[in-house]
């Protein structure tokens, strides 16, 4: 057995479990897919912003690239019809993640999804900071239910959701109604002991809370962990590493993205959308105030999908010699073109594929370097548009930045240099062939 078969045994035996659980467990899965499942409301924000200030505003990329504003002089008053959606999307994303993320628990533990997740609502309110009095009119502040409100937000979900779940199925606590009562008021009064507990815990523990740290829960986790988790995200190393994690993941066939997408976006989801706000209030990306973020990583260093696999696919077209590899390269073009690599990752396969682990894993981790050394040298903005994961290659650079045209020289150039690091292994890939194809021949011919 060689050395790189070993690798594989033990790294399958490692890593396969853990990532299973992870994959598995349901806090992790709820955590995860309430992120996804906002995401079209959020990414309806970041598309808006880029309207606003690449289309609509006089100075903005496009529109001095198509001459807009000397055909329609009246187009930066429109800027006013869209701006409101931000308000609607990332600025109350705590609101949709506590409500998903309990839903998603309860809907994991057969419960009432819906209930629960409006029982997560209310509970995040309850807590909320008390209304602020300004000439004589009570307002609430915005400030929690934003960016800031993320880690309360998902620490209330999984808690709200896991004691919802368990109180709804005591028998003591069930109020049944007879079969001839509508069955929304059933499903109501079934659960209404549960709300009703829930509700004055929470209202007891904030008494408490607030008794100690009167800026209130809020203001305590933020302090206490959401900031320093937010600075952890913000560190190049974390992003880098990350990115490793991810990346081998999937070269033992498990879905990387998916598996940290829970850490990831506790990690990056605040920095994100405060750099968003701040291209929103400014009009531009530079001067964002968090130049790392996760946006590196698709920036740069995702073209294709997980281990910036379009550069593979050139790499192949240019130097393979099979005809499997030609064939899958050919069947993965398209999806690929829109980061999409389940075909080329399972058809070559890059799946346990002892020649294309290192540049799978090395790839990516090289061009957010080279993303990471462009924006802090200020060669380029930051990465503070947010443009939809499916956009081709190097077009997330130069759209992500507000179209700035040296991200997008250095987004080719990322897949250039992608293609030359692949070209080697798959040249190897061609004479492991060869000699496959040597050893096969020579054992026929023994045979016969």
């Amino acid at each position: 057995m060689g050395f790189m078969d070993r690798f594989e045994r033990v790294m399958e035996k490692a890593l396969v479990p853990v990532a299973a659980k992870l994959n598995s467990q349901r806090h992790i899965v709820a955590i995860r897919d309430a992120f996804i499942l906002a995401f079209p409301i959020t990414l309806a924000g970041s598309l808006i912003v880029l309207l606003n200030f690449a289309v609509l505003a006089p100075d903005g990329f496009i529109a001095k690239m198509l001459f807009l504003h000397k055909l329609f002089p009246n187009l930066a008053d429109f800027q006013q019809v869209f701006a409101p959606v931000l308000n609607g999307s990332t600025s109350i994303l705590s609101i949709f993640i506590v409500f998903l993320i309990a839903r998603n628990i309860a809907i994991a533990l057969k419960a009432d999804d819906l209930l629960c997740g409006l029982t997560a609502l209310s509970v995040f309110f309850i807590v909320y900071p008390e209304y602020i009095i300004v000439d004589g009119a009570s307002l609430l502040s915005t400030q929690w239910v934003g960016a800031q409100g993320l880690f309360v937000a998902m620490l209330i979900g999984l808690l709200v959701g896991e004691v919802f779940s368990k109180l709804s199925k005591a028998k003591r606590l069930q109020i049944k109604m007879p079969a001839s009562v509508p069955p929304a008021i059933s499903r109501t009064f079934l659960v209404l002991f549960p709300i009703v507990i829930i509700t004055i815990l929470f209202s007891i523990g904030n008494a408490i809370i607030l008794a100690i740290f009167p800026d209130g829960i809020h203001a305590l986790i933020y302090t206490l962990i959401q900031t320093p988790l937010k600075d952890l995200g913000t560190n190049i190393v974390s992003l880098v590493i990350l990115a490793i994690v991810s990346n081998l993941l999937w070269v033992f066939g498990i879905h990387g993205p998916n598996t940290i997408a829970a850490i990831r976006e506790g990690m990056f989801a605040e920095a994100g959308l405060e750099n968003l706000e701040f291209v929103a209030a400014n009009g531009t990306a530079w001067g964002a105030p968090y130049p790392v973020t996760w946006a590196i990583n698709d920036a740069f260093a995702n073209y294709g999908g997980s281990g910036m696999t379009l550069g593979l696919i050139i790499a192949i077209f240019i130097a393979s010699r099979r005809k499997d590899y030609r064939d899958i390269g050919k069947l993965s073009i398209a999806p690929g073109l829109f980061n999409i690599n389940e075909p080329i990752i399972f058809g070559l396969p890059v799946v346990l594929n002892p020649i294309l682990i290192v540049p799978f894993i090395l790839v990516p981790a090289i061009n957010i370097i080279i993303g990471y050394i462009a924006i802090t040298t200020e060669l380029i903005p930051p990465i503070a548009y947010s443009v939809p994961w499916t956009t081709p290659g190097p077009l997330i650079a130069f759209f992500g930045t507000g179209g700035n045209w040296l991200a997008l020289i250095i987004g080719f150039l990322c897949l250039a240099i992608s293609t030359l690091i692949y070209l080697p292994f798959v040249i190897a890939a061609n004479k492991a062939a060869n000699a496959q194809k040597s050893v096969e021949t020579d054992t026929k011919n023994v045979s016969m």
